[in-house]
């Protein structure tokens, strides 16, 4: 199978991430709930793993680290933890549903939304976020790339916006952790929500986010710890306010050593290559005769997503042939982003995308190029 599907979660693990992943699989206890080697050896993972999270997105406390399942749950608890009844968020037609649900749940209680709109290319207009502000507005909400165009937000831009008008800044690093640098508090974010099994080329189940000093979030959930289990409240401090029950210890020792890999490749090697692929598919696709790609290519920094449609085909139906005729994977329909695609005009025949990850080739690329050629014939 040539696997296509990167967006959705990195298929391709580096070996020493499954190496990890056996190992704490066969040595670990639980983390923080006790002192024998087995509960140490997970703690010690898990703060290590906290040290290198902190430096790889630019965050200056690791305590300041919390492990999520993924990046949908580190959202929720964000979003739920910060926005109250009467706050005005702005957000973009750019996210995902992990943004949009909570969001669109918030307002049903009370909190008043803002769209920053996309145009037919999937682009917005910044200047649209100073016609939004109000008294009220609370945050600014918004992922760093499209995973439908591969468009990317100036995240540093948002964030001086933010800045000025004293709000705080969420950001959605889903497609995009692990694909380029990201610098979190140089870029003026507040909250950083990632994932690890995509572009970090993790474990499923793991991911978490970022959270500036000073940002203070509302425990989402409430339980066992490890510590001060006398007191009836969740602890206050960072990290264990936002991590009650037991942490994926296996899962955050695969993100470690994925984490390692990552560093020893090089992340700009990585992205240099993710998007020489990208551009490649993109050269081959875009000209052929009765393909239509969405998106923005004009921008040098994107990420690694190319989504197209051929005439007026189902994006299933291609999706399909593309995978029993041609043996290769893609995502179609809607990638729930369902603004996205209202933006684009593509909400009845959803889109076919392609997106591109670390371990896919050039003769891969090229395969794919004249299977989307055959099927536009």
């Amino acid at each position: 199978m040539i696997y296509f599907d990167n967006a959705a979660t990195t298929l391709h693990k580096p070996p020493e991430v499954i190496d990890a992943v056996v190992h704490a699989m066969t040595a670990f206890g639980n983390a923080a709930r006790g002192a024998h080697s087995g509960a140490l050896a997970a703690s010690r993972t898990v703060y290590e793993t906290r040290v290198k999270l902190s430096e790889f997105f630019g965050c200056s406390r690791a305590d300041h680290v919390v492990f999520t399942a993924n990046a949908t749950e580190a959202l929720n608890i964000a979003l739920f933890g910060s926005i109250s009844p009467g706050d005005h968020v702005i957000t973009t037609d750019l996210e995902h549903n992990s943004v949009l649900r909570p969001l669109y749940a918030l307002e049903e209680r009370g909190a008043a939304l803002s769209f920053v709109h996309a145009d037919r290319q999937g682009c917005i207009d910044y200047a649209e976020l100073e016609r939004l502000l109000r008294p009220e507005t609370k945050a600014v909400v918004c992922t760093h790339a499209s995973n439908l165009t591969g468009n990317r937000l100036n995240l540093s831009r948002i964030g001086a916006f933010a800045k000025k008008n004293g709000l705080l800044f969420i950001a959605d690093a889903s497609q995009t952790a692990g694909c380029t640098e990201i610098e979190m508090e140089a870029w003026g974010i507040d909250i950083l929500c990632f994932t690890g099994h995509k572009g970090l080329m993790g474990p499923q189940g793991t991911g978490g986010m970022c959270i500036r000093e000073g940002v203070e979030i509302r425990p989402w959930k409430r339980g066992g710890s490890g510590i001060s289990s006398y007191d009836t409240r969740q602890p206050a401090a960072y990290p264990t306010r936002l991590e009650a029950g037991t942490l994926n210890s296996h899962g955050i020792a695969g993100l470690s050593a994925a984490l390692d890999y990552i560093r020893q490749v090089g992340i700009a090697h990585i992205e240099e290559t993710e998007t020489g692929l990208m551009r490649r598919f993109y050269d081959g696709v875009s000209a052929v005769d009765g393909v239509t790609v969405y998106g923005d290519f004009s921008q040098a920094a994107r990420a690694p997503i190319v989504a197209l449609n051929i005439r007026d085909y189902d994006s299933g139906a291609v999706a399909d042939e593309l995978e029993q005729y041609y043996g290769i994977a893609t995502r179609s329909g809607a990638h729930c982003a369902p603004r996205m695609h209202r933006a684009l005009g593509t909400v009845e025949q959803g889109a076919v995308r392609f997106s591109f990850g670390w371990f896919n080739t050039t003769a891969e690329v090229e395969q794919a190029i004249a299977a989307v050629r055959r099927i536009a014939e």
